[in-house]
C-alpha cells in the first residue's frame, strides 16, 4: 500500500514538474507551430487555419499496440473524417523516417508530424504519465479553437469516435 501511494504521489509531482505550460483545453486557440511530415516536408500549421476543421492527436510511439490501433482507428474512419472536411494530424516524437515506415506500413493517409524535441507537445501542454508521453486528442474548428479534447493513454480507438462525435456538432 506505501509502495503504491509513493507511485501516485510521483506521478502527481511528475505530471506537474513536466507541464511547465498549462493543457490547452476547449475554447483555447491552438499555438502556431511547424513540422516535419513524414515526407520531410514543412507543414505549418498557418496554412491549413481557416480552411478546415483539424484533428490533431499526440500519441507515444510509433509500431506500438495501442498507438497500432489508434493510428488504424483514424485510417479505418478516415472517409468520415473527410465528409466532415477535417484534417487529421498525428504527432509523436518519432522521427521523419520512423513516420514514413510507420505510415507505409499500414496504409495511413493522412499527415504525420515529427515532433523530436516535443516543442509542440510542450505547447499544447500534453501531460506525462510517468516517463510515457500523453496520448491526447484536439478537436479544432477552421478559426483554429479547440471545440473538444479528449486525453487517455489506454484507449486509442476511443479518440476516433470522440473526434468524430465533436466534429458532427461543429
Amino acid at each position: 500500500m506505501k509502495i503504491l501511494k509513493l507511485l501516485i504521489a510521483m506521478n502527481a509531482f511528475l505530471q506537474f514538474w513536466n507541464n511547465s505550460q498549462a493543457q490547452i483545453k476547449t475554447g483555447d486557440k491552438i499555438p502556431s507551430f511547424s513540422l516535419q511530415d513524414q515526407n520531410g516536408k514543412t507543414f505549418d500549421v498557418n496554412t491549413v487555419l481557416g480552411k478546415q476543421p483539424l484533428v490533431i492527436y499526440f500519441y507515444p510511439k510509433d509500431e506500438t499496440s495501442v498507438c497500432t490501433k489508434e493510428a488504424c482507428s483514424f485510417r479505418d474512419a478516415y472517409q468520415d473524417f473527410q465528409k466532415y472536411g477535417a484534417m487529421v494530424i498525428g504527432i509523436s516524437a518519432d522521427n521523419v523516417a520512423s513516420h514514413r515506415s510507420f505510415a507505409t506500413h499500414h496504409n495511413l493517409p493522412f499527415t504525420l508530424l515529427s515532433d523530436p524535441k516535443n516543442e509542440v507537445r510542450k505547447l499544447f501542454g500534453v501531460p506525462k504519465t510517468l516517463v510515457i508521453p500523453g496520448r491526447v486528442t484536439y478537436v479544432v474548428n477552421k478559426e483554429g479553437v479547440v471545440v473538444h479534447e479528449f486525453n487517455n493513454l489506454r484507449d486509442g480507438e476511443k479518440h476516433v469516435t470522440e473526434a468524430l462525435a465533436a466534429l458532427k456538432k461543429i
